[in-house]
């Protein structure tokens, strides 16, 4: 696979595949921090001279405009980030757009609107994905892939794109795919994964590829309850799956066969109903033992014994990946558990790996040192995928 080091850019358009899509409220950016990790692979072009042409998609529009998903929120932000104008379009592929690149001059940088505005982006149907790619194709010389929070898609400006440029990939994958591959590849042990999060059925695939490669396998998060069950526990009205409970039984067979130390949650937070995550909790919130929540409690984090086992389970550890919340960190009634896993990585001698999403979310919502772990990803998704074994189409189409 070939980076950008390879690629002779002074004076040619570059097309940069970045994944900006961050949260939003109101039109304003709440976590930034795809953006931040976009920037050095954009200021390299830049310093080289190119003229960059970014995009992106952001949120889930349906394939035409919706105000709600513009990214031009996230091209102000970029431009404070990089100390220069950044040129936004109103458009993906029309007028706007060719007017935007056109325009640039080397050193200077284009942002196209939401790649998801076009239909073709996202379509199942190879022409029409090819179409599209075909009139983003116009627009540069060279294709940067650098969105790793998509490249487990076959999305157009992923997939199809890169074949119709000479292309390359940017530092944050090739970073990426470095980092996952000492998560897979001759792994320093004991290798400790952590795993939380709503759904067990979201991590089904990573859980069963990690038995065979993981020490001990560490469930928190609303997950944690499938995994009780399945032991024959009550677990009130917490979130629960019955339909993976012979799924999960044969996990934790398989795991005692292998040798392999799955590690749940012995007591738990609970409250009666889900919190508005703008006030307190109703009724507050009590501790409770996981092996006995109360009918009418359902368990929104782990309990101070499991934050204290869990922090143990993590000491000795030379690698530790971490995918997932432990409970409802957004409210701080709910955010220990998810801190403590946090802290317990960081106070870790080990090679730390935060698996994107929500828990990278949850380290700068908790405002943790982001330098205090080995790596945070910033492709949740992508990063169980590559675990799971899986080719990723983004990554298999930078490949020569």
């Amino acid at each position: 696979m070939k980076t950008i080091d390879d690629l002779s850019v002074a004076g040619q358009r570059v097309f940069v595949r970045a994944d900006l899509n961050v949260p939003l409220a109101d039109g304003t950016i709440t976590d930034d921090g795809r953006i931040r990790a976009a920037v050095p692979t954009i200021s390299t072009l830049l310093k080289a001279g190119a003229r960059v042409v970014v995009a992106s998609h952001l949120g889930r529009p349906k394939g035409a405009p919706d105000p709600a998903f513009s990214l031009a929120p996230v091209g102000r932000r970029l431009g404070e980030l990089l100390g220069q104008d950044v040129v936004v379009a109103t458009d993906t592929v029309g007028d706007s757009a060719r007017a935007a690149v056109a325009g640039l001059a080397d050193g200077q940088v284009a942002l196209l609107e939401n790649l998801r505005f076009n239909a073709g982006e996202t379509s199942k149907d190879d022409a029409e994905r090819g179409a599209f790619a075909d009139q983003l194709a116009t627009l540069a010389d060279f294709y940067v892939g650098d969105g790793f929070g998509a490249v487990h898609r076959k999305h157009a400006s992923v997939f199809d794109l890169p074949a119709r440029l000479p292309h390359a990939a940017g530092g944050l994958i090739a970073t990426e795919v470095g980092v996952l591959k000492q998560l897979t590849e001759d792994v320093k042990r004991p290798y400790a994964v952590v795993l939380g999060g709503s759904k067990v059925s979201d991590k089904l695939g990573v859980i069963d590829h990690l038995l065979e490669r993981a020490d001990r396998i560490l469930i928190g998060g609303g997950m944690a309850f499938t995994f009780l069950a399945a032991q024959g526990h009550e677990v009130g009205a917490s979130l629960l799956q019955t339909d993976q409970i012979p799924t999960v039984q044969d996990y934790l067979r398989r795991a005692e066969e292998r040798g392999v130390e799955f590690v749940l949650p012995v007591d738990v937070v609970a409250a009666e109903e889900f919190p508005d995550l703008r006030t307190k909790a109703p009724a507050g919130p009590v501790e409770v033992g996981a092996d006995a929540i109360p009918a009418g409690l359902m368990g929104l984090d782990i309990g101070p014994r499991t934050r204290e086992l869990f922090a143990a389970k993590v000491a000795d550890a030379a690698t530790v990946f971490w995918n997932g919340p432990m409970g409802v960190f957004e409210h701080p009634d709910f955010a220990e558990g998810t801190r403590a896993v946090a802290q317990a990585l960081v106070d870790s001698d080990a090679f730390t790996v935060v698996g994107g999403g929500d828990s990278a979310a949850a380290v700068r919502l908790l405002g943790l040192d982001e330098n205090g772990f080995g790596h945070i990803s910033t492709g949740g998704g992508a990063s169980l995928e590559y675990l799971e074994g899986k080719a990723l189409p983004g990554l298999a189409a930078l490949e020569d």
